[in-house]
């Protein structure tokens, strides 16, 4: 524990979920940790809980990802707070699930915008003050869906496969000034979305992941936190799927 002491992160879609799961590690971790949601609620709610077992590790900030404006100016209100970012998890991300046939260009551009652009979004706000740091990372949550397709998701798929290729190109600017970028993509990890499938899809699922269950949110906070840590200076560019052997 206690690997990212004196290190500012930032984590969006961070009010409940794997995001939440990850702020948290970060503060056992011994960082600071800018909670940030869409609604001010979830947001607030995540930093007591964290701020609870750590006391003062964590902050509530409230935007809509997919406003640039809005996440820009956030950025200068978080900088100032926090004194600085080492870290950066682009975590926020919706679905709009629909067959290509009847998906409208609203339900399309809703997914692109928070899952995608919102990551431009936050690496704009962010990047600046990461690349000022002797030491910078980014974590883009992409997903297995961005790697193999799923039907009824083309709009999820195309921005978790479109964050593959930024996480790339990003790693490949950021690599001369010691700043690593790395995706992860999670499996079937058991949130509110996996609450509601019933046990027909789950058993379906389960056919499709070798260790045969669910990965739990922590199971990806383990790994962000990984890559956030000194022991992985050395790796930039790649993408971790941590999904039970389901795409190997």
């Amino acid at each position: 524990m206690n690997k990212l002491t004196g290190r500012i992160a930032i984590v969006t879609g961070a009010g409940r979920g794997i995001g939440k799961a990850i702020a948290e590690r970060f503060a056992a971790e011994g960082a600071k940790v800018a909670v940030i949601s869409r609604t001010e609620a979830n947001s607030q709610s995540a930093a007591e809980a964290i701020n609870v077992a750590h006391p003062g590790a964590a902050k509530a900030y409230a935007v809509d990802i997919a406003d640039f404006t809005a996440v820009t100016e956030l950025g200068k209100r978080v900088i100032a707070d926090l004194g600085g970012a080492d870290i950066l998890v682009n975590n926020a991300g919706v679905t709009r699930d629909g067959l290509a046939l009847r998906m409208s260009d609203e339900d399309w551009d809703t997914v692109l915008d928070t899952n995608l652009k919102g990551a431009f979004n936050a690496v704009k706000a962010f990047q600046r003050s990461i690349l000022k740091s002797k030491f910078g990372r980014i974590i883009n949550i992409s997903s297995v869906i961005g790697l193999i397709g799923n039907a009824g998701q083309c709009n999820y798929a195309a921005s978790k496969a479109g964050l593959l290729g930024f996480t790339k190109s990003l790693a490949r600017e950021f690599a001369g000034r010691a700043i690593t970028v790395n995706a992860i993509a999670p499996g079937f990890i058991v949130t509110d979305m996996t609450n509601d499938l019933n046990d027909q899809q789950k058993e379906g699922i389960m056919k499709q992941v070798p260790l045969g269950s669910f990965g739990q949110a922590e199971d990806i906070a383990n790994a962000v936190a990984f890559l956030a840590s000194d022991e992985a200076r050395y790796i930039t560019g790649q993408t971790l799927a941590v999904d039970g052997g389901m795409v190997m």
